[in-house]
């Protein structure tokens, strides 16, 4: 969140691309990334992978779009802080931890409800810091919390008065130490880069034995593109002058009020120079909570900036050394090389102006000292477009093709590449049998490996694409973690190609553990192979929900049954048994639920006014189920709620609740991610248990809020 003055400021640029140096054009000479494979530069750390009130309350976003990120930090509101309806730290973490997430920041600020933060005195601060920090040592996620006393200080309560924001630090940062010893604290929040009050905010806070533990600013500004290195160099050259250690770095709100969010050729100057510098980073809250800053549409769709983040946070080994064509220019990337995994990936993109489109080669030298890529590699070139707030269609094969090493390197020329797009490059040995771009297939080789799972790159032929995963012999662990795409609610067949060859002491026939979004779904039967050079293709039918999907083929047992190698998975649309239920007819509304005209729900007619007390209820009757067990239901809803909050840019959207039973039987809560108007109708995927016969599936809401609107649901098996 920005201050006032700032704000203004955005808003004149709102047209502005990244500043620096054309990166090519159409008809010029091609610029070039230089990507050099024998200067390691240290250890992945994901640091860009940041969101503030990126995530709204549980399920919001669904959980697959953050896990398939490797997420690293998000900023989020105080516990029950006022600021906005959504977004508390403490309601998220469960969902944020699971997903991997490492740190939750916490803007203790957002406790008050006004933008700018309401001035009532330090002492009404401090009362409310006392509590907020007791809850967070009651929170079971406590270590995982880090707290920031401010958010942008010189522009809220401390304009051009640094040496009272000091003060104030020290009586704050002493009252959470006071309650939580092992508090974590991060400041000073300062809007922009500001030199000199860093200096003397470092100094101070040195003296008086009260230094931040992570130090925190923002980069919303033109000038992140031309200066980012001159204020990291800056900061830790402040750091030393001043003897003290070099704290970690967040910078936890980046990317300007507009052309930044969701823009994929923007948003990878930003990956790229976090990452190379080792620092954290947290996209800018500007538009709508839960939906991770304008990487996530629907709830469990991916726009075209999602998949930037995909690419990064499945790179893995050690980052390389990138040159773009400038320092400061628009055409940036991040490089990683895995000697294990036997890759090399580079993400880059960029373009001055951004509506335009470059030509650029893509240098890769270093070579000799991965030896194991071999004199001839393979590339596969893929691009991803902006798609706005719209779902992407998802990454497209650019160019693929043998390159020939000489002199310890390669060049991959491209052409005309999108200045709102980013792409991804993929270098492995030259052992591709086929091409590896069909829009339903996914190679393993390209997939997050876990456990034991690995790719040789060996001796074997007859697989699919450039190799396959395989490591599952005398493993429990061994995973191939498949990322896919589903355009709508609906059935599919998942086709795993696979070889089960003879392994001493496994059966003939084997079987692997099939996991979709994040829970075990079935045990696959795999017929034995011949030998390891056949290869088989086992379908099952599963019912995935619209976007998103994670898909993991895993090891499970101690007797080697499970002894397979993987080649890919192939998606495809199918049909099955699909049953809907309209939420107007033949049900029971109890209290003041009733039915509704609007055109747009899909029977004409939808049930409103469910909650807003526990006697307000929608009970679905006679939902039939052929045999006991856990079922999909699809919920086709609306929810246009707009809530209290900060009178600011942000929509203060609802997430309404809705708590659901079966048959009487205990509530699940399930959240339902604003649909930004009342007609508009969107899909939620919620599992129910039922028992054979009919049920009741009632809908409730007992607080002061309501459930969305419902329209309908749908009840499918999970496996066809």
């Amino acid at each position: 969140m920005g201050s006032t003055k700032a704000r203004i400021a955005w808003c004149a640029v709102v047209a502005a691309m990244a500043a620096g140096v054309t990166s090519g054009s159409a008809g010029a000479a091609p610029s070039q990334l230089m990507v050099d494979l024998a200067a390691n530069t240290g250890a992945l750390r994901y640091g860009a992978t940041g969101f503030l009130y990126g995530l709204g309350d549980e399920g919001v976003p669904n959980e697959n779009m953050l896990a398939a990120l490797n997420p690293q930090v998000t900023a989020q509101k105080a516990p029950d802080g006022l600021q906005h309806p959504n977004g508390d730290a403490l309601k998220i973490a469960p969902m944020f931890k699971r997903a991997g997430g490492r740190e939750i920041q916490i803007y203790m600020q957002d406790i008050y409800k006004e933008w700018p933060y309401e001035n009532l005195g330090i002492a009404d601060y401090l009362s409310k810091v006392d509590t907020m920090t007791r809850k967070v040592v009651a929170d079971p996620y406590r270590t995982s919390y880090v707290y920031v006393p401010f958010n942008e200080p010189d522009g809220i309560w401390y304009q051009n008065d640094v040496n009272r924001l000091i003060a104030d630090w020290k009586t704050v940062y002493q009252k959470i130490r006071s309650i939580d010893p092992g508090a974590r604290i991060a400041g000073p929040g300062f809007s922009t880069y500001r030199s000199a009050d860093l200096r003397a905010f470092m100094t101070a806070a040195r003296d008086n034995g009260v230094l931040p533990d992570v130090t925190a600013w923002h980069e919303l500004n033109n000038d992140f593109f031309t200066n980012w290195q001159t204020h990291f160099d800056d900061y830790r050259g402040i750091e030393r002058s001043l003897g003290i250690t070099a704290r970690p770095i967040t910078i936890n709100e980046y990317g300007r009020f507009s052309g930044d969010l969701g823009v994929p050729g923007n948003l990878v100057q930003f990956v790229s120079k976090f990452e190379a510098s080792k620092v954290d980073g947290c996209l800018a809250y500007w538009t709508t909570a839960g939906g991770l800053n304008d990487l996530v549409t629907r709830n469990n769709q991916a726009t075209g900036g999602w998949w930037l983040y995909k690419w990064y946070g499945e790179l893995t080994g050690n980052t390389v050394a990138v040159t773009p064509p400038s320092a400061s220019g628009s055409l940036q990337g991040v490089a990683a090389l895995d000697p294990a995994k036997k890759q090399a990936r580079v993400v880059f993109g960029g373009n001055n102006p951004v509506t335009g489109t470059y030509d650029t080669d893509v240098i890769v030298k270093g070579l000799a000292s991965a030896s194991y890529l071999g004199s001839r590699v393979h590339a596969s070139v893929w691009g991803v477009d902006t798609s706005g707030l719209n779902p992407s269609t998802g990454p497209y094969l650019v160019r693929e093709g043998d390159y020939t090493v000489s002199s310890g390197q390669l060049t991959i020329p491209l052409t005309g590449l999108k200045g709102a797009s980013a792409y991804h490059v993929v270098i492995t040995p030259d052992k591709d049998l086929t091409t590896v771009g069909s829009a339903s297939r996914y190679e393993a080789e390209y997939a997050r490996l876990g456990g034991s799972a690995r790719v040789t790159y060996g001796s074997n032929t007859g697989y699919s694409g450039t190799s396959f995963s395989e490591g599952y012999g005398a493993s429990t662990n061994a995973s191939t973690k498949f990322v896919v795409t589903a355009p709508t609610d609906g059935y599919y067949n998942l086709g795993l190609r696979y070889s089960a060859g003879p392994y001493s002491g496994a059966p003939a026939n084997r079987s692997i553990r099939l996991k979709l979004n994040g829970a075990d779904l079935t045990d696959v039967a795999l017929p034995g192979t011949a030998d390891w050079n056949t290869w088989n293709t086992a379908t099952t039918k599963v019912f995935l929900t619209a976007g998103i999907n994670r898909v993991e083929v895993n090891a499970y047992a101690t007797d080697d049954r499970d002894a397979i190698n993987v080649d890919y998975l192939d998606v495809t649309a199918t049909t099955g048994t699909v049953t809907a239920y309209q939420a107007e007819t033949g049900n029971t509304l109890g209290g003041a639920a009733v039915v509704v005209n609007d055109t747009a729900a899909s029977g004409g007619k939808y049930v409103g006014w469910i909650g807003g007390g526990a006697a307000n209820t929608l009970r679905f009757n006679n939902v039939t189920a052929p045999t006991a067990g856990r079922y999909r239901m699809v919920v086709t809803y609306a929810n246009g709620e707009l809530g209290e909050g900060a009178s600011n840019y942000n929509s203060n959207i609802v997430d309404r609740y809705s708590d659901i039973s079966v048959n009487g039987g205990a509530t699940k809560r399930s959240y339902f991610r604003n649909t930004l108007g009342w007609s508009n109708y969107r899909t939620t995927v919620v599992d129910v248990d039922l028992a054979a016969g009919a049920n009741a599936i009632t809908f409730a809401n007992g607080s002061s809020g309501y459930a969305p609107n419902i329209d309908l649901i749908q009840i499918a098996a999970p496996i066809g």
